[in-house]
């Protein structure tokens, strides 16, 4: 939904001068040409972008839109003879905070989507129909709207009807639906689009950077690449289906392909305000495209004069007057503000557990409810890590706050488990409440895995009875690839060369010694639990024999499942 502000009305010559330009301006562009004002698309005529005979709602809700053409030049206007917006001129500035949101989400998709090459001055001619570049660039630092950028009420007067969606959690409004944002999504849409284009673990449609990147993600949809003309056409008319507003995008993207610069932000003038907007200065109503103009009223027949002595007066008799309607107009409600989030209900199955070094499976996450059990929107929640294992979240933080979404729930940032195994908490804690609200959810780092065990010497596994193993036995234990330091690994001397002889310990052939001053008789052992060293390695003790000859197996069994088989064979003495 396209947000509302005033049109600048071009008249006289000029008129004629700027609709000619237009119409090369198109052609020059590839759009489809215009022989006037066209109506929206049917339903019949419109491009589905979803599955086949079924119809992806657009970003907006097909809401009605006003906004300025770029500067256009044509023959009597003093402009230079090519159709270059001027260097530095005042249109072709865009707010720095921005561009640089819509460069980034080029960036981001040419890496996540290199096949759509979505170019970000499409995106700057989205931003600007849609809100004027965020009202000039009025931001804050980190890219978000100091208040909502809000399209009109979607209740069906004079514009789509659109039952409450998101329990007013984006737009304030918990009958009906309103567009949000410098890219004016409607809340059904963003719950399905919305991204976290500035990394800061939110999805906020008021932030130029995360709607930036969800226009584009939007756009990108269904295996499109915007450098084929219908594939365009499509992504635009998917944002709103109006062939008006295919036109004005399409002349926003040439004008900005042609050059644009950057200047501060709020330094442009914001968009006129949305009618009913606090007592500003309201925009033209809106006017859905295609929509007819009312008919001027054919003049009357001449009154005859009277004549003389009739009867009749000299003077007109007056019209008929209309008694004004006894129904009022139909108001809009003020938005409703939500009650407030009273508790936390945790969403987990169960303890969080991880290896050491590795990412925790599920994530910490609850639902904020208010005191009717129903789910809290927009409630801000603090997830806090305590504990000594060395565990944080994705991007090195122990604390990040996340606010809910529709459905109440708030989930934290992927845990990475630190170097220690033991025993963590994530505390979630609700924010803005008079008493504390607080859980602790419980969770707890395991030993560190390896997943490939690998013999690393050549060492000869032959021996005399009575004797010593010559060298020892040096093994390398990997987790995906990289070196698994610190896992446990479990040495043990088995009987017999055959797996079906068993998996328990012998108890003759060959053995350990275990340190200690005891003698050497009584420190014999044939099951050892060893560590992997900061490399991943594994160096045996020296193995000896005692007088029993044959063949034995050494199994070695790291945690994660890790296993090596070696053959040990003892003869007899020489």
């Amino acid at each position: 939904m396209a947000a509302l502000f005033g049109r600048r009305m071009r008249r006289g010559a000029a008129s004629t001068a700027v609709a000619a330009a237009a119409m090369a301006a198109l052609s020059a562009s590839g759009a489809p040409s215009a022989v006037g004002e066209q109506p929206a698309a049917s339903a019949a005529e419109r491009p589905s972008a979803g599955a086949s005979g079924q119809e992806d709602p657009s970003v907006t809700g097909d809401s009605p839109y006003h906004t300025d053409l770029p500067p256009l030049k044509g023959p009597g206007r003093n402009d230079p003879p090519d159709e270059t917006p001027a260097t530095g001129s005042a249109e072709s500035g865009i707010p720095a905070t921005v561009l640089d949101a819509y460069r980034k989400a080029e960036a981001s998709l040419a890496a996540s989507n290199p096949r759509c090459r979505v170019p970000w001055e499409l995106l700057a001619a989205i931003g600007k129909v849609e809100s004027g570049h965020a009202r000039g660039g009025r931001l804050d630092t980190n890219g978000t709207t100091p208040s909502p950028i809000l399209g009109p009420v979607l209740n069906g007067v004079g514009f789509a009807n659109i039952s409450d969606t998101d329990g007013g959690a984006y737009d304030g409004d918990t009958l009906h639906d309103r567009a949000v944002g410098p890219m004016q999504f409607i809340p059904q849409t963003w719950e399905s689009w919305g991204r976290d284009g500035n990394g800061d673990g939110r999805r906020d449609p008021n932030n130029i950077y995360d709607a930036a990147l969800a226009a584009g993600s939007y756009l990108c949809a269904h295996d499109r690449d915007l450098t084929v003309e219908r594939d365009l056409h499509q992504a635009i008319l998917g944002y709103n289906r109006s062939q008006e507003y295919l036109r004005t995008v399409l002349h926003w993207y040439d004008y900005y392909r042609k050059g644009a610069h950057e200047v501060p932000d709020g330094s442009q003038p914001a968009p006129g305000a949305p009618t009913g907007s606090g007592g500003k200065t309201p925009s033209p109503a809106p006017v859905r495209p295609g929509t007819p103009s009312p008919s001027p009223t054919k003049p009357g027949k001449p009154t005859k004069p009277a004549k003389p002595g009739d009867g009749s007066s000299s003077k007109p008799t007056p019209p008929p007057t209309t008694p004004p309607p006894t129904t009022p107009p139909p108001t809009t409600p003020p938005p409703t503000t939500p009650a407030p989030a009273t508790r936390l209900v945790d969403l987990g199955d169960g303890a969080l557990s991880a290896p050491a070094r590795e990412r925790f499976a599920e994530r910490p996450a609850v639902r904020a409810e208010r005191a009717d059990k129903k789910p809290a929107a927009q409630a801000k929640v603090r997830f806090t890590l305590t504990g000594e294992t060395g565990t944080t979240f994705e991007g090195g933080a122990t604390t990040v706050t996340v606010t809910t979404k529709a459905d109440g729930v708030a989930k934290a940032p992927a845990l990475l488990a630190g170097g220690k195994p033991g025993a963590l908490t994530v505390k979630a804690t609700l924010l803005g409440t008079t008493e504390a609200v607080t859980l602790g959810l419980r969770g707890e780092v395991t030993a560190p895995r390896a997943d490939k065990l690998v013999r690393t010497d050549e060492t000869e596994l032959t021996c005399e009875a009575g004797a010593t193993f010559e060298g020892r036995i040096a093994l390398t234990a990997t987790r995906d690839g990289q070196a698994a330091p610190g896992v446990a690994a479990t040495a043990t001397v088995l009987a017999g060369a055959d797996p079906a002889d068993g998996e328990k310990a012998a108890d003759q052939g060959p053995y350990f010694l275990t340190p200690g001053d005891e003698p050497a008789e009584d420190r014999r052992t044939r099951e050892l639990t060893l560590t992997t060293d900061a490399k991943g390695n594994l160096l045996l003790p020296e193995l000896h024999t005692d007088d029993t000859t044959g063949t034995f197996r050494l199994r070695v069994e790291t945690t994660g499942g890790a296993v090596v088989v070696l053959e040990l064979k003892v003869t007899d003495p020489a």
